[in-house]
C-alpha cells in the first residue's frame, strides 16, 4: 500500500506540471506533420508528390533540434520551405516550454519530497537483514547512528531537520543507513521507515520533544503490537504514558548517570567494567576510578541534581544544595538559595567538601563552577553536566574527573539494549554478586584480551549464526563452550572471547563454566575483540572447522581425499 501510494504521488506530481507542456508538443507536432503530409511537393520528375506521415514525423524530429540534415525525400518546393520555417519556431518554442517546465517541476519541494520518500521505502524494503529504526538525528541520534556503525547493525534514520539528513548523506559509514527527513510521528512515515517489516527489530525515539515522542510510541504500538519500542524522556507524566503501552523501554539520561555515579561510589570494579564495555575512552579495564564518599555539593536542583541527590541520600550522603528555586529538601545537610558562585560555595563548605557536582542546563555556569572549585578546592572531585555536544572541546579541557552528556549516556544505553537485553542483565548480576565476582571477571578479560577495547556481540544457536553448531547439536554430539571458543591455528589456546551469559528460555546462566554444553536456540552474549568475533563466527558455521575443534584431527574434506583416506585406512586395517 505504502509503495503504490508513493508513486502515485511522484506521477501525479509529474502529470500536473508537465501536462501542459505535454500538450503543447503534442498539438505542434501533429500540426507540423499533417501540414508537410499536406503541402504537395515534387519529384524529381518534376511530378507533383505528397511526403509520407513517416518522412513528415521524420522531418519534423530533426527539424525541432534545429539540426537540419537537409530535405527529404526530395527537395522542397517554396510552399514546403515556408512550412519547414514555420516547424522550426513552433517546434524550438514548444521544446524551450517544456524544458523550462521540467526544470520547474524537478526544483519543486511536492516533487521532490515525493521523489524521496519513494526512494527511501524502496531502499529500506531492499533491507534483508535485522534493522533498527531511528527517529530523531541529533547529537544522540548521530552518536547512536555510530555505534551502531561500529558493530556493523544497520539503521533506518527519521528526522523532521533537512540540515540533519543532509548530514546524515555525508557520514562515512561502514553500513548504509537510508534517511528520510519527515515527520516522524506521522504513521506513514514510519511504515515507509519498514515498523511493520519482519526484520525490523526495534525502534528508537530520540527527539528532543517529550510530546512528540509519546506521540510517535503511541503511533508505532497501533502499527506494530509486539515491535521493541526505546524512547528518551524524564518526565514523569510521560514515564507513565509510556510504560502503559508495553515492551518500551524508558531511557531516562539523568537517572542512569545518576546509578553510574552510586555504582562508582559503591561498586568501582563494575563501574570500571561497565564503563569498557559501552567502550567509554575514559575507562581502561581494571582502572577502577575512586569516588569519595564525604561531604558533597551539588549546584543545580533540576532533572540532574534531582537523581543525583536520590542516589547520594541512598549511599548515606547528605549533600549540600545550591539552587535559588529549591526548597523544603528532605534529607539534605543544607539548602543555599543562590546562583552557584565563589561565595556560595564557600558558604557550602567548599573547603572541606569531598566532591561537587555542576548540574546546572547551561554549558557555560557548568564550566564557570568548575574554575571556582578547582581555584578554592583543586582537589575536589568533580563531576560535570554536558548539556551540548558542540561544546566538547571546552569539556575536555575542563579537566573534570566524571562529566554528564546527556547524548552520550543515552546513545550508550541505547546501544548496550539494542546488542543484547543481556548486557544489562550480566551487570545488574554483578551488582547483586559483589565486587569479588566482578573482580574475577574483569581479570579473566584483561588476561584474555589485555589492553584492547572490549567488543561486545551476540550469538544465537539457529540456523542464520550458527550452521555447523546446529547440524553438530542434531546429531546428538555434545559441544562445550570451551570445544567451541578454540582457537583453530592452536588448540592449546583459545580465542580472545568470552562467554559472559547464556539466555536457555527463561534460564540465564551467568559467567558459564568452560565446560558448559551448548544446546539449540541458546543466545550467548560474548566479550573480546572484533577479530575473536569474526573467528568464532567462521568456526560456528564451517563444519570442518568445528569438527576439528572438538576432535583435533584435520580430516580431509574433499571427495577425492575422502577416497584416499579410506583406501588407507583399508590398507592398514585389512579384513
Amino acid at each position: 500500500m505504502a509503495i503504490t501510494s508513493e508513486l502515485d504521488r511522484v506521477s501525479m506530481v509529474v502529470l500536473r506540471y508537465m501536462r501542459g507542456p505535454i500538450f503543447a508538443l503534442i498539438v505542434v507536432y501533429a500540426i507540423g506533420i499533417t501540414g508537410m503530409a499536406l503541402i504537395p511537393g515534387q519529384d524529381a520528375d518534376g511530378n507533383p508528390a505528397h511526403m509520407s506521415l513517416f518522412h513528415a514525423f521524420y522531418f519534423f524530429t530533426f527539424t525541432a533540434t534545429t539540426t537540419g540534415f537537409g530535405e527529404i525525400p526530395n527537395e522542397y518546393t517554396d510552399a514546403q520551405r515556408l512550412w519547414a520555417i514555420v516547424c522550426i519556431y513552433m517546434g524550438v518554442v514548444a521544446w524551450l516550454y517544456a524544458i523550462g517546465s521540467i526544470f520547474r517541476l524537478v526544483q519543486n519541494p511536492h516533487f521532490v519530497l515525493a521523489l524521496n520518500e519513494h526512494r527511501f521505502a524502496r531502499s529500506v524494503r531492499a533491507i534483508k537483514e535485522p534493522f533498527f529504526i531511528v527517529c530523531g538525528f541529533g547529537d544522540t541520534g548521530s552518536l547512536l547512528a555510530r555505534g551502531l556503525d561500529d558493530h556493523w547493525m544497520r539503521g533506518v534514520i527519521i528526522d523532521i531537520d533537512p540540515e540533519r539528513i543532509k548530514a546524515l548523506k555525508l557520514r562515512d559509514y561502514h553500513v548504509d543507513m537510508p534517511g528520510l527527513c519527515a515527520d516522524p510521528a506521522v504513521p506513514k512515515h514510519l511504515i515507509d521507515a519498514g515498523v511493520r517489516m519482519p526484520n525490523c527489530r526495534a525502534l528508537v525515539i530520540l527527539t528532543v520533544d517529550e510530546e512528540i515522542n509519546a506521540r510517535i510510541s503511541t503511533m508505532t504500538r497501533l502499527l506494530n503490537p509486539d515491535l521493541r519500542i526505546l524512547c528518551r524522556s524524564s518526565s514523569k507524566q510521560h514515564i507513565a504514558q509510556l510504560n502503559s503501552l508495553g515492551n518500551v523501554t524508558i531511557i531516562n539520561p539523568f537517572e542512569i548517570f545518576a546509578q553510574l555515579l552510586s555504582m562508582a561510589i559503591t561498586a568501582p570494579r563494575l563501574h570500571n567494567l561497565n564503563g569498557c564495555l559501552v567502550r567509554n575512552p575514559e575507562s581502561t579495564l581494571g582502572q577502577p576510578i575512586q569516588v569519595p564518599s564525604g561531604d558533597w555539593i551539588i549546584c543545580g536542583y533540576g532533572r540532574m541534581g534531582k537523581w543525583m541527590y536520590r542516589h547520594f541520600v541512598r549511599n548515606g550522603i547528605k549533600p549540600v544544595i545550591i539552587d535559588p528555586k529549591a526548597a523544603n529538601i528532605k534529607g539534605a545537610a543544607r539548602i543555599i538559595n543562590a546562583h552557584a558562585s565563589r561565595n556560595s560555595l564557600k558558604a557550602a563548605g567548599i573547603d572541606h567538601a569531598a566532591g561537587i557536582v555542576a548540574g546546572t542546563d547551561n554549558d557555560h555556569a557548568n564550566l564557570s563552577i568548575l574554575m571556582s572549585v578547582h581555584e578554592l578546592k583543586p582537589d575536589a572531585f568533580t563531576i560535570l553536566r554536558q548539556n551540548d555536544h558542540a561544546n566538547q572541546v571546552a569539556f575536555d579541557a575542563a579537566r573534570a574527573d566524571l562529566v554528564l552528556q546527556s547524548s552520550l549516556t543515552t546513545a550508550r544505553r541505547v546501544l548496550k539494549h539494542l546488542i543484547s537485553p543481556q548486557v544489562q542483565i550480566f551487570v545488574d548480576y554483578l551488582r547483586d554478586q559483589g565486587e569479588d565476582i566482578c573482580g574475577l571477571a574483569v581479570s579473566r578479560l584483561k588476561s584474555m584480551i589485555g589492553d584492547k577495547p572490549l567488543h561486545l556481540w551476540q550469538v544465537k544457536i539457529c540456523v542464520e549464526d550458527a550452521s555447523a553448531v546446529v547440524e553438530h547439536l542434531r546429531q546428538c554430539l555434545a559441544l562445550s563452550l570451551a570445544e567451541l571458543t578454540r582457537n583453530p591455528y592452536d588448540l592449546e589456546d583459545s580465542l580472545q572471547c568470552m562467554s559472559l551469559s547464556i539466555a536457555r528460555g527463561e534460564q540465564r546462566i551467568m559467567l558459564p563454566a568452560d565446560g558448559e554444553l551448548l544446546q539449540l536456540d541458546d543466545e550467548l552474549l560474548f566479550c573480546g575483540t572484533e577479530y575473536g568475533e569474526r573467528m568464532l563466527a567462521a568456526s560456528m558455521n564451517n563444519a570442518y572447522t568445528l569438527d576439528y575443534l572438538v576432535t583435533g584431527e584435520d580430516k580431509p574434506r574433499g571427495y577425492l581425499f575422502r577416497w584416499l583416506d579410506r583406501r588407507g585406512r583399508s590398507a592398514e586395517n585389512p579384513a
